[in-house]
């Protein structure tokens, strides 16, 4: 890990610093506070805190149930210190000059209404001491449990964690049934999570920084713009505001960032997708690895690898990725002598193994990603799938002799 000892600014500086890197960075001061960024900077990074081998992981994920146990204690450092409710006493970052205003990236937001539960990323743009406007997604969990408390006038109880380890951040991001995000946690860790309640009653992680609140059912703001993962900007929406009421962190804790567009971003975004494509596709075909490409955004582009067994097969795969991932715009099926990992690998495949007029489908008017710049006026997209695959009966003509070479190097 890189330590940046000197004072920092939390405007712009920590992003300027960091250039793009995906090493992990400690900042000592930040307006007086420790920040650490990249914690997850890279899917080797996620492969060594799963400890699942880096070639291995969407077939390992997609076998994974989130039938884990969770420990529920009575005491965590996470309260050792309850702060004064401003939210400037916290090192939120501006990342970019375009950005309406600082924003906490990783905060975690646990929220339950009616006994049913909810924890995932949401960024969150601070508007004041007290308040901060949420980018919640429309139809997901979070925004299921808000428009049930709207429906009655009700607040919606919110935890926002902020600094959790590596492996409950993945499980929050990773989509499973409603109320099982921690109960995935174990089932990756395989022990339990624990759990403490805090002063509003909702259960959370041990974490660095705590702030406890509720989603007011009426009060909405202007959120955005903001750079996304596609590192362009997203649109400014009317967003649900939350209100802060309590602020509570460990002693001299560490304010986890994600960069915008980031590799941590990317990985914790993209990467989730990967076992649900896998087990979707996996219904036609033997798949053997999944891999949201870093060129794509690991957000619109996706690299399936399957051992073929009829030509047929291959479209089936293409529309089961687009199935698993509504938002995923391109999809590449390739053998399993491709290395998907490598770009190159798969642009060799993409050059000796497809015709474009007999290999490539084309999906229109489809169901578009708002990050996506290039989508159409009304939201839609054209999805494209490509077989990249040999054809089965001359197979032997698609061969590559990179074997036979060192062999004879070898030998000689």
């Amino acid at each position: 890990m890189k330590v940046i000892e000197r004072p920092v600014s939390p405007e712009y500086e920590v992003t300027q610093i960091t250039g793009g890197s995906v090493e992990p960075s400690l900042f000592t001061d930040v307006s007086g506070r420790r920040v650490a960024v990249n914690v997850l900077g890279t899917r080797e990074m996620l492969s060594r805190a799963l400890g699942i081998p880096v070639d291995q992981m969407a077939r390992t994920l997609a076998a994974i149930q989130s039938g884990g146990v969770v420990n529920v204690v009575d005491e965590s450092p996470s309260m050792d210190v309850v702060m004064e409710v401003n939210l400037g006493e916290l090192p939120i970052l501006t990342h970019y000059s375009g950005d309406s205003g600082a924003y906490i990236t990783a905060g975690i937001v646990i929220s339950e209404y009616e006994g049913v539960t909810n924890a995932s990323i949401h960024r969150l743009m601070a508007i004041g001491r007290d308040k901060l406007v949420a980018r919640i997604v429309e139809g997901r969990h979070t925004d299921s449990l808000y428009q049930r408390a709207r429906r009655d006038h009700e607040p919606l109880p919110v935890a926002i964690a902020i600094g959790v380890d590596p492996v409950t951040l993945y499980a929050v991001c990773t989509r499973v049934p409603e109320g099982r995000e921690f109960h995935f946690a174990s089932a990756l860790k395989g022990k339990p999570v624990e759990l403490f309640k805090c002063n509003n009653g909702l259960t959370v992680p041990h974490c660095e920084i705590l702030l406890e609140g509720y989603l007011d059912p009426e009060e909405v703001h202007a959120e955005g713009p903001f750079v996304d993962i596609t590192g362009t900007y997203d649109s400014v929406r009317e967003q649900p505001v939350i209100h802060i009421n309590r602020i509570s962190h460990r002693r001299d804790p560490i304010y986890h960032a994600i960069l915008p567009a980031g590799g941590e971003h990317r990985v914790l975004m993209g990467v989730p997708y990967e076992p649900l494509i896998y087990r979707e596709a996996s219904r036609f075909a033997e798949v053997t690895n999944v891999v949201m490409s870093d060129g794509g955004c690991s957000y619109l582009h996706a690299v399936v690898q399957i051992t073929k067994r009829s030509n047929s097969e291959v479209k089936d795969v293409i529309e089961a990725a687009f199935k698993a991932h509504n938002s995923l715009k391109h999809v590449v099926v390739v053998d399993d002598d491709i290395d998907i990992l490598d770009p190159s690998d798969v642009e060799y495949a993409i050059a000796t193994r497809v015709q474009a007029d007999h290999d490539i489908h084309i999906y229109t008017g489809q169901r578009g990603s708002s990050l996506d710049p290039s989508r159409k006026p009304d939201g839609t997209t054209t999805k494209m799938g490509i077989d990249a695959t040999c054809e089965l009966d001359k197979r032997g003509e698609y061969l590559r002799a990179v074997g036979a070479v060192n062999l004879q190097s070898t030998n000689s």
